[in-house]
């Protein structure tokens, strides 16, 4: 089932999914919007609201495993993890916030005793960066720190935009001694040589500091993301708009807004767009491995790994309970994607 079938990335995972011979059920609240993406498709479709808790259990009964694309995550993922618990039903998202992970990392042993497999974060970013990730930790296993940086081409997704508009008002987020610690929004500043050059990143909350963590137990780890102007604003300019956007209006009108002004791009745009992604691992001693790909359009990445993690999760083979994507199939499932080139890590 993909449940969010109505949204950009749901409407693309359903699509793909025909193209690659699969029948996914698609699901959502409203039933007009339902049926229009259902009906040109040939696909069967349920409606029901996950407030609804016994209607979000009976319309998994008969699932298998559901892609989750619905957000805000913050809201959604609990009851659907809940619903997936009570049916037996392998549960997928597509989140990159951080605490949706935490929430979600701590139902591990529910999960574990119910035969169920809990994997969010099955798009981009988190699978790029955890894989890198695990990859120069295997390299580097004395590492301590750990920095991860991505630059698009294509810009932000909607969705993710929301996501930071929540997080913004949070502050930062840093992994710091094991421990997820709030640290003031864009509070680091490095270059990373991307394969496409150097270029100035800043340090923003995502939901790789926690993650990572799980996939490597590396105790300090930063996200840095390329935002052109970022890098320039001070410590009282953050701290101003941790305490505006902390305000539920302006919770509410930014993300209207984001939905009203930001649109996923047409099949040409995605066909153009790339993303480049860097990891780098330091041990106490000085020593350093990094690595970094480059991979499609944010979306096409979504697709592809979302689609390849159901067919990997129902061919079974991975233990119940709850899971980053490199402690699910290991480092190399970023190499399965297409069109992703890794730049092998070096020291």
């Amino acid at each position: 089932m993909i449940y969010g079938a109505t949204g950009y990335t749901g409407r693309l995972i359903a699509e793909r999914a025909v193209d690659r011979g699969q029948r996914p059920v698609l699901a959502g609240r409203d039933p007009a919007k339902v049926a229009r993406a259902a009906t040109p498709l040939g696909l069967p479709y349920r409606v029901f609201d996950l407030r609804d808790e016994r209607a979000a259990t009976t319309a998994l009964a008969d699932v298998d495993l559901v892609a989750h694309c619905a957000g805000p995550f913050s809201a959604t993922s609990a009851p659907m993890v809940s619903a997936c618990l009570a049916t037996g039903t392998h549960y997928v998202d597509i989140t990159g916030e951080i605490d949706v992970f935490e929430s979600v990392a701590a139902r591990h042993e529910d999960a574990a005793k119910a035969g169920v497999v809990l994997l969010p974060g099955s798009g981009f970013d988190v699978v790029p960066t955890d894989c890198l990730a695990a990859l120069v930790a295997a390299e580097l296993p004395t590492a301590t720190t750990l920095d991860l940086a991505f630059q698009a081409s294509g810009g932000i997704s909607g969705g993710t935009l929301k996501s930071a508009l929540e997080g913004a008002a949070l502050g930062g987020r840093a992994r710091i001694d094991g421990e997820l610690r709030t640290v003031p929004m864009g509070w680091r500043h490095r270059e990373v040589p991307f394969p496409s050059g150097r270029h100035a990143v800043t340090s923003l909350p995502w939901g790789d500091v926690s993650t990572a963590f799980r996939s490597t137990g590396i105790p300090n780890i930063t996200t840095y993301t390329r935002l052109p102007g970022l890098n320039r604003l001070g410590p009282r300019a953050t701290a101003v708009g941790r305490i505006a956007l902390g305000n539920p209006v302006a919770q509410r009108l930014g993300k209207a807004a984001i939905g009203a002004l930001v649109r996923g791009p047409g099949t040409a745009q995605r066909a153009r767009n790339w993303v480049e992604v860097y990891a780098e691992a330091t041990d106490d001693a000085g020593r350093s491995v990094s690595a970094a790909l480059i991979g499609p359009d944010t979306y096409e990445f979504t697709v592809d790994s979302v689609l390849r993690t159901v067919a990997a999760l129902l061919a079974g083979g991975v233990r119940p309970g709850a899971h980053t994507p490199s402690t699910a199939f290991g480092p190399d499932f970023v190499r399965r994607l297409h069109g992703v080139r890794i730049i092998e890590p070096a020291r």
